[in-house]
């Protein structure tokens, strides 16, 4: 097996960057980059700390963040599972990536930079649903952001509803964990998670 080890022998191996990857990047939001974000109501972040990695699936029920200014994004930490491991991340080094998703569009628009964690109580009051405030807000300070090209939606053929799995064709939260932990019950777990996620979605 042979491996590349180094940047160099990674930019022999694939040549020039083409001119329109290095046009895309920019250090603020344009008018397209907004409307793009104001589109999505999906988005994976990354972080990064003493531990490892963590990629955390973001969603809401409108746009996933809200644009401050072309510099900045609010992103509220509605409820979860308490692990905060995003969150334990940015406290220690506040690199984070995001990458914004539009379903329908090929494209997917990537955005580095780094950012802090708010427990302002006026601005919180501003992400408020169904009378439940975030725990906090993740601002984020753009340092770069840019779309990725469409060829890896378009090979995945992420949309195409006909390509849809069946929910009963996977594993269900409660059989991953009866399977780790033989005395866990999965069966209640599922059963009951709708109502408690219901109760719990803000």
């Amino acid at each position: 097996m042979t491996i590349l080890k180094s940047v160099e022998d990674l930019e022999s191996h694939y040549g020039t960057i083409g001119e329109a990857s290095l046009i895309k990047e920019i250090s603020h939001l344009s008018a397209a980059y907004r409307r793009i974000i104001e589109s999505s109501s999906f988005c994976a972040l990354s972080t990064c700390g003493p531990e490892g990695l963590d990629c955390s699936p973001r969603g809401d029920d409108g746009k996933v963040v809200r644009i401050q200014d072309e510099k900045t994004l609010l992103m509220p930490d509605r409820r979860g599972n308490n692990r905060i491991d995003s969150l334990r991340n940015i406290v220690r080094d506040p690199r984070v990536s995001l990458m914004f998703m539009v379903p329908g569009w090929n494209n997917v628009l990537r955005i580095n930079g780094k950012a802090e964690i708010s427990i302002a109580p006026d601005l919180l009051a501003t992400f408020e649903k169904e009378g439940k405030q975030p725990r906090s807000v993740i601002v984020v300070t753009i340092e770069a952001v840019y779309f990725q090209c469409a060829r890896a939606i378009i090979r995945a053929d992420l949309w195409n509803s006909d390509k849809q799995i069946a929910k009963e064709d996977m594993p269900t939260p409660g059989m991953i964990m009866q399977e780790i932990k033989q005395s866990f019950d999965g069966r209640s777990y599922d059963e009951e998670w709708p109502h408690r996620a219901s109760k719990s979605m803000w």
